[in-house]
């Protein structure tokens, strides 16, 4: 066989000069036949349109700007100073449980008691040893880079399958935030280690993977309980896919992980770990709050408040949960199909729930925005309203949240862009019959 390579290959080369030349020729028309039928697709300016404005083509943006992203976070880490706020305190409270504390009354730390779940507790023990005792903040703050964009490829991942947004928002969502930015690296927040949990449960819902959904839903809620914001459709998303039968046993999942991440301290002290750890009457400090600046302090820390925010966010619930169910058994019927833009019908009641938590929030502090920041564009592509008045109104409440302290007309306008989109996604919460259509086009 190697006799016959070598003499073949001799032969070649003892070919006369034109078909040698011949040969090469064949090849260069090869390669600009190919060249120009490239050029016709892709370099053309209705394909640079698509990219900017095709749902379809949004994963081609979401690659360059993850990688954008990385160079951004890494330069931001390296020039911005750091702002210590709480993390020093994150790491008191877990030293707490690693010299042996398991008692949730006695875990705290110079901003007060722990007041988180005992995922927060597991996690920030790790990160706790992986910085050397929580001092190597510069670690720490490229932990969290890492923790900003893995959350960034499943919110993408979320908006490519769904189809929803054009890929130009994707800019917004990554280039006009400082807050956000700030929030991840500068600040080294627990919420955006919930949220990234709470979107890779998301993801796993979307793909059908219920009980793996489940599992990384409950233990975003073990790291921050804001995550139940986005319980009530979840639980309608329970009935409609997986019946009675089955919506029992996801629950149980729920609430089996949390009694389990929780058994060292409910042994030891359940009421202290209940009570600190899922605080419904927590009262925040008035001084802090993003979105009640208007009212007078005595009003904002009044127990009637309170309950009445309670009555009108369950109201609020109740008033969608219809809607809402009719999306989900829509869902439920068409996930078989496999196109991914029917996770629309599951993706609206979430990210709408949680956004009337956040309205009816009795107090938004400034890490609280990565609660809802990355559904903000999805929820204003549901409204009814033009693209100029949805950019606006995204606008404003970036604007909102970048205002400190807080003033009077900030937190006023922050209601405003709620009541709005709120408003808006209500007056267009009947759109499975266009989805259908859309299913059937792309099938």
């Amino acid at each position: 066989m190697e006799h016959r390579a070598v003499a073949h290959k001799k032969f070649n080369s003892m070919a006369p000069p034109g078909k040698r030349h011949r040969a090469q020729s064949t090849k260069i028309q090869v390669i600009k036949g190919r060249f120009t039928k490239f050029q016709a697709k892709y370099l053309t300016t209705d394909f640079a349109k698509r990219l900017v404005l095709d749902p379809s083509l949004l994963w081609v943006s979401a690659i360059l700007l993850l990688v954008g992203e990385l160079f951004v976070n890494v330069l931001v880490i390296q020039r911005i100073p750091y702002t210590e706020i709480d993390w020093i305190a994150y790491m008191q409270e877990v030293e707490g449980v690693v010299n042996g504390t398991w008692d949730y009354s006695k875990l705290r730390g110079d901003t007060g008691p722990l007041v988180y779940p005992a995922g927060f507790v597991y996690l920030f023990t790790i990160l706790y040893y992986l910085t050397n005792y929580g001092k190597n903040i510069r670690l720490a703050q490229y932990i969290f880079c890492g923790i900003y964009l893995i959350t960034l490829a499943l919110v993408f991942r979320i908006y490519s399958k769904s189809r929803k947004i054009p890929p130009y928002m994707l800019i917004f969502i990554c280039c006009t935030s400082y807050r956000v930015h700030s929030i991840y690296v500068l600040r080294l927040f627990n919420d955006p280690v919930a949220v990234m949990f709470l979107f890779c449960s998301i993801n796993l819902f979307m793909e059908g993977y219920w009980t793996l959904g489940s599992v990384f839903y409950s233990f975003a809620v073990s790291v921050k309980m804001n995550i139940l914001l986005f319980a009530p459709a979840l639980l309608l998303a329970y009935i409609a896919s997986q019946g009675i039968y089955g919506t029992l046993k996801q629950l149980t999942i729920c609430a089996g992980l949390q009694i389990l991440l929780g058994a060292p301290f409910l042994l030891t002290n359940p009421v202290a770990y209940l009570v600190g750890s899922f605080n419904l009457g927590r009262v925040f400090l008035f001084e802090w709050t993003v979105n009640w600046r208007f009212l007078p302090e005595e009003i904002f820390i009044h127990p009637g408040f309170h309950i009445t925010l309670l009555l009108l966010h369950v109201l609020l619930l109740a008033i969608f949960a219809k809607p809402w169910f009719r999306y989900m058994k829509s869902f439920a019927k068409l996930q078989p199909t496999g196109v991914g833009m029917v996770s629309q019908l599951f993706l609206l009641p979430l990210f709408t729930a949680n956004l009337i938590g956040v309205a009816f929030s009795r107090s938004l502090h400034y890490q609280f925005y990565v609660w809802y920041f990355h559904t903000l564009p999805y929820l204003l592509w549901s409204t009814p309203y033009s693209i100029w008045l949805r950019l606006c109104i995204l606008g404003f409440i970036e604007m909102c949240w970048n205002t400190f302290p807080s003033t009077y007309a900030s937190s006023a306008i922050l209601h405003v862009c709620h009541i709005l989109i709120i408003s808006g996604i209500f007056w267009r919460r009947h759109p499975t019959k266009d989805l259908n259509i859309d299913v059937k086009k792309e099938k």
